[in-house]
């Protein structure tokens, strides 16, 4: 149940293939500097829903759109989890990561933003390569 609170909720919307909360990331969208130590994600206007009720089953929908840039950067220390009975592998390092988005609701005219990428910064975070299931072996 939503919180009594809870204003907006934004999300991808629900894919013809069933895939929720799962966008699509443009061959531009994702870059990583040559050393591989940082990865920027940067997405403009990405198509969304606010709904304020989400998950209500009579929840509405209103079209949103949502532009972010995240980048996390390596701090070299390592991090590494495998467990064969989940069939779930990380490998990587701890890493810092930062993050500013906005968001729209053409619609009803509101319109959200973050403080600056500069100022922003995650409690944790990690950068490297996961495998499972059937790509765990």
């Amino acid at each position: 149940m939503a919180p009594a609170n809870q204003i907006h909720d934004f999300h991808p919307p629900i894919s013809p293939s069933g895939l929720y909360w799962v966008v699509a990331v443009p061959t531009d969208g994702l870059n990583f500097s040559p050393d591989g130590a940082t990865a920027t994600l940067e997405m403009k206007k990405v198509p969304v829903v606010d709904q304020p009720r989400w998950p209500a089953l009579d929840s509405i929908s209103t079209p949103a759109q949502m532009t972010f840039e995240m980048v996390w950067k390596s701090t070299g220390e390592p991090a590494e989890y495998d467990d064969p009975a989940k069939q779930f592998r990380f490998k990587g390092t701890r890493a810092t990561c930062r993050l500013a988005a906005q968001v729209e609701v053409p619609s009803i005219g509101f319109s959200w933003k973050s403080d600056p990428l500069e100022t922003s910064q995650a409690a944790f975070a990690i950068i490297g390569e996961e495998s499972n299931g059937r790509y765990y072996a």
